[in-house]
């Protein structure tokens, strides 16, 4: 091969994800990776560093045939139009070594908003009945060093719920109230901001935060066993009494927008309500929960980060502008949401 280690700049294309025989963890997917970025695709999060990457490759046996590389059970590539690679994921409920993980997956949704990520991330572990982290599967031999070995502490995925309408003592989730009451009075309309707060002040109406967040590069495929996961320990925590028995819930989605960049500002404004703007939804399957929200409102975070579309630009291309959507959708629609999800991605 011409180059080494061909991770380098993947990005995954297909996966499937099943759960171990007799137990709901842990479950592992296999991932299809194939190598470079097309032109104006987005510039995907990398599975392993250069460097780590081919420390592991090193320490593991390597043959080649006929354009062919096996390097140990962690992955295999074959030939043809692009490299395929096996790469295995596993999923578990949140533990302490994936704090700084789930941090970070926690600040790429809120960005510069002013909550306790620390907070809610060690809130997140605390109810460790409930919701599940995506991880690479922990193939280390034990000549690997601590670099090596810190890699598999990445969060790729996190899936739960907060319960927000409870332990309103604690700062992040006063925050979090806050944060939702203020947004919605800066972008939502009169009505919805009426409904968000009437849910949010209406304590006997439970209210939780859904938390579906992940790397750009994992498809919507993998988020049919998180959810239908998330499912069945809500029912299991419901039937102990536990605080997770809601009436309504809010899910935050990642989304971008296009602006055309070939339009002049003048032309832009005239076209404005003519033309309605491609949308680019970061968790593909949040589109059928917005379906089915009660209300929604939407607002733009381009001057709080990048885009994380970066790629190829060109000045007839259209640019891709970050947004936030809120969604406040009843309960009781879970299971229908999940239904159509697995419909449409399994």
């Amino acid at each position: 091969m011409d180059s080494w280690p061909p991770l380098i700049g993947d990005y995954v294309t297909a996966l499937a994800l099943t759960f171990a025989d007799g137990a709901p963890r842990p479950y592992r997917a296999r991932v299809i990776l194939s190598p470079g970025n097309p032109n104006n695709s987005p510039d995907l999060i990398r599975i392993r560093t250069a460097r780590q990457q081919q420390q592991r490759s090193r320490r593991r046996e390597a043959t080649t045939h006929h354009g062919a590389t096996t390097v140990g059970r962690a992955f295999s590539c074959g030939c043809g139009r692009g490299i395929e690679f096996q790469v295995d994921f596993e999923g578990r409920n949140p533990q302490d070594p994936d704090y700084h993980g789930i941090k970070t997956l926690l600040q790429q949704l809120f960005l510069k908003a002013h909550i306790d990520l620390g907070g809610l991330t060690d809130l997140i572990i605390s109810q460790n009945y409930v919701g599940s982290v995506v991880k690479q599967s922990e193939e280390i031999d034990e000549s690997d060093d601590d670099e090596d070995s810190n890699d598999i502490n990445d969060v790729f995925g996190i899936t739960t719920v907060i319960n927000v309408s409870d332990k309103q003592n604690i700062l992040c989730i006063q925050q979090l109230r806050h944060l939702l009451k203020q947004l919605a009075d800066e972008h939502a309309t009169d009505a919805v901001n009426t409904m968000i707060k009437n849910v949010l002040e209406n304590d006997a109406a439970q209210l939780g935060l859904l938390i579906n967040e992940r790397f750009v590069n994992i498809p919507a495929k993998i988020s049919v066993p998180l959810l239908e996961n998330l499912i069945s320990e809500l029912k299991r925590a419901n039937n102990r009494n536990m605080p997770f028995n809601f009436s309504y819930y809010i899910l935050i989605c990642k989304l971008y927008k296009s602006e055309d960049k070939r339009a002049g500002k003048k032309a832009k404004s005239k076209n404005r309500n003519s033309t309605e703007p491609s949308i680019l939804w970061s968790n593909s399957e949040e589109e059928i929960f917005a379906e089915e929200a009660i209300v929604s409102f939407e607002f733009s975070v381009e001057e709080e980060a990048d885009s994380g579309l970066s790629g190829t630009w060109t000045e007839t291309d259209d640019e891709m502008i970050p947004y936030r959507r809120v969604l406040l959708f009843e309960a009781s629609k879970l299971q229908s949401i999940f239904d159509k999800i697995q419909n449409q991605f399994s």
